[in-house]
């Protein structure tokens, strides 16, 4: 398992990478992990990479049920499989990806949450699974914020 300052270093790197993408309003290093501000989201939302029980996940939490149901009816009415859609970015990112798993929940903090499980645990491989998590996810729902369909 890594240590408090290989976490951090990691963390660090990947955050510079984020901010050179200019795909999120704000990056930041906390404690428990990085946190990217979706840019154009309807709703607050983050893109978050951190370690839960030894193991690290890149995640997209919102408080916002809406947004989440959003994203939710989305990928219903299109029949557009988000699993499939993430391999799609990941492979845009360079990554040979074999169908992530995604999982969708209400985390005990009441954060509706998208993740999935990022290996290896290095720097390179967690910035392409955040990229390709805000780029698989600004397509869905209310993710790009309002829209000019009504």
């Amino acid at each position: 398992m890594p240590t408090d300052t290989t976490r951090r270093s990691l963390l660090e790197s990947v955050a510079e990478q984020a901010r050179h993408a200019e795909v999120f309003a704000q990056v930041a290093v906390h404690e428990a992990g990085l946190v990217c501000h979706a840019a154009d989201a309807a709703a607050p939302a983050e893109y978050r990479l951190g370690w839960e029980n030894g193991r690290l996940w890149v995640s997209l939490v919102t408080p916002d049920r809406w947004l989440s149901e959003s994203i939710e009816a989305d990928l219903m009415h299109t029949g557009d499989d988000v699993e499939e859609l993430l391999e799609e970015e990941l492979v845009e990112q360079g990554l040979e990806a074999s169908r992530p798993a995604v999982e969708h929940f209400r985390s005990d903090d009441r954060l509706f949450t998208f993740r999935s499980p990022v290996a290896p645990e290095n720097a390179d491989t967690a910035a392409r699974w955040l990229l390709a998590y805000e780029a698989c996810f600004r397509q869905l729902g209310d993710m790009a914020g309002d829209s000019d369909d009504d």
